[in-house]
């Protein structure tokens, strides 16, 4: 018995023994934490000592001026004489400037009332009715608002921006998801042109094929394939191992085992693909039309040089128009692959298809037969002024004089000097060592030591391209507007994970934010707190606000009702069921919503540079209008890293997350 009583002591008296160490491991974060002290306490003073504190020191800066200016005075010389620009370059520009005009032309030849009913034909048979009337009364009220041709230049930029989208974003992701060589090398390229902001695509694109369509239109194919290349090497690694040895074992090939098994169960995969591509291409169309793409971007962009938010809207809403439809048919037409076909027999499959080919053919001749090629003048809505009169009345009584806050004016220069200066001053006041070490404090308490030294090497590659100044000015700005972003886009989450009325009256409102221009909202901020990084953060907050509250309210309702209710059994008030069991078990989706507002508010607060932001947006808008590759690319690839950065210090890493499961 004495024997049996002293066994469970040993562990005991080892386990008093080993407490601290134990104490450690059941806080992994405060192990990271303890070590990295050590480390810092030891190489500190000697790189205090060496290069000293306070900014970024020069001896550790590469000046990548001189030769990027070498290479852009060569671009400027050789452009229409090298070879290289007359039989390459110069060939794919005459294809581009041939397809959109000829994409163009068969809008005008089909007509307004062409247009609309094979605009709706698609959607319902991609989609259903409902899709369809909402696809025929977008194009209409286009046409209502005086924006038809703007709209057909902008559809035509389109359509053969995201057929060559697709096109190259199908050919890298069958790379990637066919061989892991491919995948591994691929997926650090895609991760740098997702952060890199629109405007550093247009430097580059610029000082080749010049001002206009070419530029615009391959502009936006770099930006827009990346999320059809992503998708499709997801949806290809991602199919079920068990079917393709089926495959394997009847004698396919390898073209067989592709076209029969792994792309048919790739299908919803490749259709997000092209919903991505379609929105983001739509976006970049929009922001191309600084350098020339015309269209409906070309008016948003003019109305904001004169602050016109009459006119920027009457731009805008066609642009929400043409992307709630394209958006909601492809969502559908995913959402219906593997469902049993509905609607009367007759009209499935080639024979619905024809009956929508004869309809939109037989509208095509009798508006050409009508002369209905353009939208008529005489039928359109001028919402411009009244607009402007509202813009107007609202600038004159919250610009100024509003009692106890004192007026939009006033609520800027208060954030501007109350939160934006102290952030900016505590950043590069702060040695350039201590950055790095708090960096990878964050990066790799979430994360690995991998996700630590990719956020440092980032910080560190700032310092070295010589903006270590103008990157803590924007880092300053991101991280205001994203904290605002997240205290509204929080509480707005949980009424609506709480009220199922609530979310039914945020969605339609949210549709409309979310897919709005990042240009538009820069012109009302403009009119109501003036320029300035206020109302780039404003603007900033507005845009990341969609996204943050669709992603927190669907994992506040994803919780298991199985936890729910028991909370409720054991008498948790709502507040405790929010903070003790919601709260925790939706961690992952509170995360990604972090995620996603610090990369939305870094893509506005970066184009807040046209409306007097500074920092790194103010370089890459200068780098852009002075044709200078080395300041505009430079501003870029700092704006890379620092996104770079956000993203390891917001987003647990898999096996982060792993472990805490």
């Amino acid at each position: 018995m004495a024997t049996a009583q002293a066994t469970p002591a040993r562990p005991a008296r080892a386990g008093a023994r080993r407490g601290p160490l134990a104490a450690l491991r059941d806080r992994p974060a405060a192990a990271k934490l303890l070590l990295l002290a050590l480390v810092a306490a030891v190489v500190v003073p000697l790189v205090h000592g060496r290069w000293g504190g306070g900014v970024w020191p020069d001896a550790l800066t590469a000046d990548l001026s001189a030769p990027l200016g070498e290479v852009t005075d060569w671009i400027v010389s050789n452009r229409d004489s090298h070879p290289l620009f007359l039989y390459f370059f110069g060939h794919i520009s005459n294809a581009v400037v041939l397809s959109v005009r000829g994409v163009y032309l068969l809008l005008l030849a089909l007509g307004w009332a062409g247009v609309t009913v094979f605009a709706a034909a698609v959607a319902w048979r991609a989609a259903g009715i409902r899709l369809a009337l909402t696809a025929g009364v977008s194009f209409l009220l286009c046409g209502l608002l005086g924006m038809w041709v703007p709209t057909m230049q902008t559809l035509a930029l389109m359509v053969v921006a995201v057929l060559a989208s697709v096109a190259l974003g199908l050919l890298l992701g069958l790379a990637a998801g066919l061989f892991d060589r491919v995948f591994r090398v691929l997926r650090p390229v895609l991760d740098t042109m997702q952060v890199l902001p629109a405007f550093a695509y247009l430097l580059p694109v610029v000082l080749v094929f010049g001002i206009g369509v070419p530029g615009a239109v391959l502009a936006t194919v770099v930006y827009a394939a990346p999320p059809m290349a992503r998708l499709t090497a997801l949806g290809l690694r991602g199919v079920d191992g068990g079917v393709m040895e089926a495959v394997t074992s009847l004698g396919a090939t390898g073209r067989q085992r592709l076209l029969s098994a792994r792309l048919p169960l790739a299908r919803k995969e490749l259709l997000l693909g092209l919903n991505q591509t379609i929105m983001m291409a739509l976006s970049m169309a929009v922001i191309a039309s600084v350098i020339g793409a015309g269209g409906l971007g070309d008016r948003v962009y003019q109305a904001l040089s004169s602050v016109d938010v009459g006119a920027a809207l009457a731009a805008g809403i066609p642009i929400v128009l043409l992307a709630v439809v394209l958006d909601r048919t492809t969502e559908a037409a995913g959402r219906r692959i593997g469902a049993e076909p509905t609607g009367p027999a007759l009209l499935r499959g080639w024979r619905g298809w024809s009956l929508a080919a004869l309809v939109t053919a037989a509208v095509t001749a009798v508006g050409r037969a009508a002369d209905g090629q353009v939208w008529p003048d005489d039928l359109t809505v001028a919402i411009a002024g009244p607009v402007n009169t509202a813009k107007d009345w609202m600038v004159d009584h919250l610009y100024t004089g509003v009692p106890v806050v004192g007026g939009t004016a006033d609520l800027a220069a208060h954030f501007t000097s109350g939160v934006l200066n102290p952030l900016r001053s505590g950043l590069t006041g702060l040695p350039w060592w201590s950055v790095l070490l708090i960096v990878a404090a964050l990066a790799w308490t979430i994360g690995t030591w991998h996700t630590a030294a990719t956020a440092v090497l980032a910080m560190a590659a700032i310092g070295v391209l010589g903006v270590w100044e103008p990157s803590m000015d924007t880092l300053s700005q991101v991280l205001a507007a994203v904290a605002v972003t997240l205290v509204i886009g929080f509480g707005v989450a949980v009424g609506a994970a709480r009220s199922a009325r609530l979310e039914r009256l945020l969605r339609p409102v949210l549709d409309v934010f979310q897919t709005m221009p990042q240009f538009v909202y820069l012109i009302p901020v403009v009119a109501l707190f003036g320029v300035g990084r206020a109302p780039a953060a404003a603007a900033a907050v507005i845009y990341a606000l969609p996204a943050v509250i669709r992603i927190t309210t669907q994992g506040l309702r994803s919780v298991d009702p199985a936890a729910m209710e028991g909370a409720r059994s054991l008498g948790a008030t709502p507040g405790q069921q929010l903070r003790q069991v919601q709260i925790p078990l939706a961690r992952p989706s509170l995360l990604l919503a972090v995620n996603q507002a610090v990369v939305l508010v870094l893509a506005v607060v970066i184009i807040g540079g046209l409306v007097g932001s500074g920092a790194l947006g103010y370089e890459v808008v200068l780098g852009l209008a002075q044709g200078d590759l080395a300041t505009g690319l430079v501003a870029g690839a700092a704006i890379v890293c620092l996104g770079l950065m956000l993203d390891r210090v917001t987003q647990p890493t898999t096996r982060r997350q792993r472990q805490e499961s």
